[in-house]
């Protein structure tokens, strides 16, 4: 097949060659020569020119090709749509909580009895306009109207009256950071999974960390467990540092809950004020994502060779 053979054109591209050459042939040129000139074949230019005298411009339009018949009814799309998106996999008696082109499969297999390979089903699921994304994890004891009341009511009234009163609202929270915490991925060539060196001792540090609205952070290293005493000496530090009142928000760890925490809170008259975020809801403590940043953003990706590194 020669490099210029219509055949291998698409079938767009060959409607436009169809019209333009039926066209010049209307207005006087001859059919070899527009063969020649748009380099075809005299013949193909005549098979053009007896469907434009039979149906006219319609004749020469670009038709679909029929492929292999699709296995799946549209209706079963839509079905197959319907389980992926409304429902989880162990909701199906499926053993994982995510989708994958294996579990779908197997679905496709049980519910119509039609048996597609990983490829096809990853085809599939992207023509049904799918993606594999990474979702967002939510405890089960979370109460949904907890957390809608808290952002649409509470939250607003809480930062109209810290501005009354020209508090700081500072959102807290702990974590622990370990030496032997690794994320992200590098390049290396397919097929050699890379080695990074790093050491095989475990150091561990707690952190305290608390942001406000505006993105001002402040923070405290403690080695150690997080307990009462190590909190309020995080929030005395709070006090000392800003000048104004604070509201600090924080989630149901004992140590926010304590008695001697809350004994602390209210002997300071009035210059800190706890907050406490609706159970099992990280996801409205901004202070979440320093975290992020410092474990899966920093030291994951550092190879820590000892505790002070």
């Amino acid at each position: 097949m020669r490099d210029d053979d219509g055949r291998k054109l698409d079938h767009q591209t060959l409607e436009v060659l169809r019209r333009r050459a039926v066209q010049r042939v209307i207005d006087g040129a001859h059919p070899e020569e527009v063969a020649q000139t748009l380099g075809l074949h005299r013949k193909t230019v005549y098979g053009w020119l007896a469907k434009f005298r039979e149906g006219g411009w319609d004749a020469l339009r670009a038709k679909p090709v029929p492929g292999r018949p699709p296995k799946l009814t549209g209706t079963q799309i839509g079905k197959l749509y319907a389980l992926i998106t409304g429902s989880d996999p162990r909701q199906l008696s499926l053993e994982f909580a995510l989708w994958t082109r294996d579990l779908v499969r197997q679905v496709i297999r049980r519910e119509f009895g039609v048996a597609l390979s990983e490829v096809s089903v990853g085809r599939l699921l992207r023509t049904m306009g799918l993606s594999p994304q990474k979702p967002l994890w939510r405890a089960y004891q979370q109460d949904p109207e907890a957390v809608e009341r808290w952002k649409r009511e509470e939250f607003p009234a809480i930062r109209e009256q810290a501005k009354r009163e020209g508090a700081t609202i500072y959102f807290a929270d702990e974590a622990g950071i370990r030496s032997d915490y690794h994320a992200g991925t590098t390049w290396a060539p397919v097929g050699k999974t890379p080695v990074v060196r790093t050491t095989g001792a475990r150091h561990s540090v707690n952190m305290l960390s608390a942001v406000t609205t505006k993105g001002a952070l402040r923070f405290m290293v403690h080695d150690g467990t997080v307990d009462s005493a190590v909190f309020i000496e995080f929030c005395k530090r709070l006090l000392e540092d800003g000048g104004t009142p604070v509201y600090l928000v924080v989630d149901g760890h004992p140590s926010h809950r304590s008695k001697a925490t809350r004994a602390f809170a209210d002997s300071t008259e009035g210059r800190l004020t706890l907050i406490f975020l609706p159970g099992y809801s990280p996801e409205l403590n901004p202070d979440e994502w320093v975290w992020k940043n410092i474990k899966a953003d920093r030291v994951g990706r550092t190879g820590v060779t000892s505790k002070s590194t």
